[in-house]
């Protein structure tokens, strides 16, 4: 991929995703232009297909010579861009380690948004927070009579979709539970390193971070959580919004010899909550059910199956597969005992 700078996307500051890909671009010096506002009306205007689904962020790419096109979906954009961009490169050298880095990005982008949607949604202070906010992050300037419709519209939709990520009465303590875990978890690696993988950031970084900037920057529950178990973690957010000014080396990245017991322990809440979901998703999707339940940590998690993880499960395995023997060979021995090596075994 070849693409004209500066490279122009569509997004939300109330949107995970989009925040997700501005720090990423910001560290790897990628020019770049924003434009706040709805991808589908923008991309009417500017006379562009859309996407399916439309999302944020929706990227505009245009290579020379080419019609410019719609895309969405972070995790091959954050790939097409390693392609066409060398220099900071946010995927590790190591193939071992950047399975690793894959895994830890998936989680954040799939389990991460339960955590974030849920909280958005849950309680009446959080959804009268983001219900005032999200319309006047794409259109500030607004009558009271087209703001109050555009929140009761907004607001009524989001609820309506709360089942995506499967937040409801049932799943909500087994969310809170594992969201607090976390954040233990990212306290006591914060203690010890300024990112996932080392001294320098990695995709995964920017997949936490895009959850962790709404959880901790725009949502009050979530944010009074975060505050009383892990205020490295605020501090982690704040400082990863911008890291334009760092100058990381090859070298920063972990030894695959010196991954921290942090690390397992992430790796062992992603087996513990995350697998399970995503296998029993992929067996109800295979069969043609709609729905299915399961078994987290003595609760039941009950959810509709959803389509798109079963992909991320694909992509995934995909990635598993193109190491070679004695590399997976590593990677079984970091994920062995943690419940992640039933996605690739």
């Amino acid at each position: 991929m070849t693409a004209e700078l500066p490279i122009k996307l569509i997004g939300s500051t109330m949107s995970p995703y989009t925040r997700k890909m501005v720090s990423l671009l910001r560290y790897r010096l990628i020019p770049y232009k924003i434009i706040w506002g709805n991808p589908g009306s923008i991309l009417d205007q500017m006379k562009i297909e859309k996407p399916k689904p439309v999302l944020h962020p929706t990227f505009i790419i245009k290579s020379a010579g080419e019609k410019a096109k719609a895309v969405t979906d972070s995790t091959p954009i954050i790939r097409m861009l390693e392609t066409a961009f060398q220099k900071r490169s946010t995927i590790p050298n190591n193939p071992v380690l950047a399975f690793i880095n894959y895994l830890l990005e998936d989680f954040g982008d799939e389990w991460g948004t339960k955590f974030m949607f849920h909280y958005r949604w849950h309680d009446k202070q959080d959804i009268e927070n983001a219900g005032t906010l999200l319309p006047l992050t794409s259109q500030p300037v607004v009558s009271d009579d087209v703001f109050d419709k555009m929140k009761k519209e907004i607001t009524e939709r989001q609820i309506g979709r709360v089942w995506v990520v499967g937040s409801n009465k049932i799943t909500a303590p087994l969310i809170d539970k594992s969201f607090k875990r976390f954040l233990v978890i990212m306290e006591k690696h914060l203690s010890k390193y300024p990112f996932l993988l080392g001294k320098r950031p990695s995709s995964s970084d920017f997949s936490f971070f895009g959850q962790l900037c709404q959880l901790v920057g725009a949502d009050p529950t979530p944010r009074a959580i975060t505050q009383n178990i892990s205020m490295r973690t605020v501090a982690w957010v704040n400082r990863t919004e911008d890291l334009s000014g760092l100058d990381p080396s090859e070298s920063d990245w972990l030894e695959l010899g010196e991954i921290p017991n942090t690390i397992n322990l992430l790796l062992k809440e992603i087996g513990a909550t995350y697998v399970p979901t995503m296998l029993e998703n992929e067996r109800a999707f295979l069969k043609g059910e709609e729905s299915w339940e399961t078994k987290l940590d003595g609760l039941i998690w009950s959810q509709r199956t959803f389509p798109y993880q079963v992909k991320c499960l694909t992509w995934l395995r995909e990635e598993y597969e193109s190491l070679t023997k004695s590399e997976k060979t590593e990677v079984n021995k970091i994920i062995d005992g943690t419940g992640c090596e039933t996605l690739v075994n």
